[in-house]
């Protein structure tokens, strides 16, 4: 469990690394789980990769753990909230308004990528 811990963090590690060290714009953790999700992928078809924490599903079990307790993950996030009520009171309103907005948003972005695909996918079915 330590070891696919360990791989898992130095994913992400070296995503953040790569992140910073190019400018690129993108969150480094979202590069180290690409990163992951590539030798998982590569382990799948070659078996000299199955070996420490990527045999026997160690990774997965892991990741399965973590997601388990991933409520207590937002506690640090919920404390820096509550630190920083001043500051939402005095910006309360902007802040509602663009979630609000950011809502409408991404829903409009969801509801056309979904009928782009459906569209594309009745086009196919018809071909």
């Amino acid at each position: 469990m330590l070891a696919s811990l360990g791989l898992i963090l130095l994913c992400q590690l070296i995503g953040e690394a790569v992140v910073r060290g190019l400018g690129l714009p993108l969150p480094g953790p979202v590069l180290g789980l690409l990163l992951l999700l590539i030798l998982l992928l590569a382990r799948d078809r070659l078996a000299l990769l199955a070996r420490g924490p990527l045999r026997n599903g160690g990774v997965e079990t892991a990741g399965k753990g973590l997601l388990a307790h991933l409520s207590l993950l937002f506690v640090p996030a919920g404390v820096g909230v509550v630190q920083e009520l001043d500051l939402l009171a005095s910006h309360g309103v902007a802040i509602i308004l663009v979630l609000a907005l950011s809502v409408v948003v991404t829903l409009l972005a969801t509801v056309l990528a979904f009928r782009l695909v459906s569209r594309l996918l009745r086009q196919q079915d018809a071909g």
